[in-house]
């Protein structure tokens, strides 16, 4: 049976991730310390599938452990060679995440994003398993566009999150035998398979209310704060500046429905297994953008909600306008977004509405 190493596999993404692959046929291995996300997602997804449970069983192997422990990721790729199987391919979500966390813990985000990843490389490298797809962030492009960000744009990340998503994307360049990592589509001389997906904002749970975003702490992105609000744990909403230079001087973004972003993920696996080794360098987004208060405004007449807000002042390292040009996912991986925001509003609310404490 095809195999394939999921890191991070508990968290947002991760989670909506694996049971795609699941359904699609593969038999995982999931891996996750559980710092940021918890369990019961995995078991979630389980259930979610369309397996017997026997044949989850069969089909998933939870391993709680840190990414950069390299002898259990070697044990995971022996425990597949014993079995007489093999890990085709790896998912790369394990990480810090946090835009402003990471300027307090920046040694943690380098040692955990970049150490973890070298680690990871080495296993992969050593049990010759040459195909990886990795989770990379819009955060590598900086905030000094204001129009829809193509593979091209220029690389210039202002934080250490980003940063570290950068030179991760600059490291599986190298290993390629590439030279840029500001190129969609390139041949690897040097036989790997390597997909970089740059994802913008994803947001939404799974239709189901099974599983969703469920971050331990206080929330950073916009979603789950406008569900605590609508659920009652926050009185309101703080919007970062009201004189942004967009039509209603509030910042635009592109959400990306998470199942989206995780039909992305096959999309991107499928081709590279059924073509020659190559790096991809693909956004993941809608090509929308929506602003803040839009947003705020769509949730009501999507939920039925009102969400009290006020406004606070511009953060740093904040940009006007963050949207996607979707036009190379669509070209080499054959994926493009196809829930809308009101979709995203709905999901998102499901999502909390039957877990109001998350996993807990």
């Amino acid at each position: 049976m095809r195999c394939l190493l999921i890191t991070g596999a508990a968290g947002f993404i991760g989670s909506h991730t694996s049971l795609v692959l699941l359904n699609a046929g593969y038999k995982l291995f999931l891996l996750d310390n559980f710092s940021n996300s918890s369990p019961i997602a995995l078991e979630r997804v389980g259930r979610l599938s369309n397996l017997s449970n026997e044949k989850v069983k069969e089909r998933m192997t939870i391993v709680n452990g840190d990414i950069r422990d390299f002898s259990l990721l070697e044990n995971i790729f022996l425990s597949a060679e014993k079995n007489g199987e093999k890990i085709i391919s790896v998912f790369h979500f394990a990480g810090l995440k946090a835009v402003g966390e990471s300027f307090e813990k920046a040694f943690d985000y380098w040692d955990n994003n970049v150490g973890g990843t070298i680690a990871l490389l080495k296993a992969m490298e050593k049990y010759s398993c040459r195909s990886i797809v990795f989770s990379s962030s819009a955060t590598v492009y900086g905030t000094k566009n204001n129009k829809a960000l193509i593979e091209t744009d220029p690389i210039s990340p202002i934080n250490p999150y980003g940063l570290t998503k950068a030179t991760i994307e600059k490291m599986l360049a190298n290993i390629a035998g590439c030279h840029s990592t500001r190129v969609a589509k390139q041949t690897s001389p040097r036989g790997w398979r390597i997909a970089c997906l740059r994802y913008f904002n994803p947001a939404g749970a799974h239709p189901s209310g099974e599983i969703g975003e469920n971050p331990k702490d206080i929330p950073n992105n916009l979603f789950p704060l406008i569900n605590q609000v609508a659920i009652e744990k926050k009185e309101s909403i703080t919007i970062f500046g009201q004189d942004w230079p967009t039509p209603d001087g509030t910042g635009i973004r592109d959400y990306v429905h998470v199942m989206d972003i995780a039909e992305g993920h096959k999309a991107a696996l499928d081709t590279l297994i059924s073509s020659n080794p190559q790096l991809l360098i693909i956004n993941l987004g809608s090509g929308e953008g929506t602003s803040v208060l839009d947003l705020i405004k769509i949730f009501k007449l999507s939920i039925g909600i009102d969400i009290p807000y006020r406004f606070g002042p511009r953060r740093n390292g904040d940009t006007a306008i963050s949207l996607a040009n979707p036009g190379e996912a669509l070209k080499f991986i054959k994926w493009k977004a196809k829930r809308n925001i009101e979709e995203i509003c709905r999901d998102s609310w499901n999502w909390q509405h039957q877990n109001p404490m998350g996993y807990k």
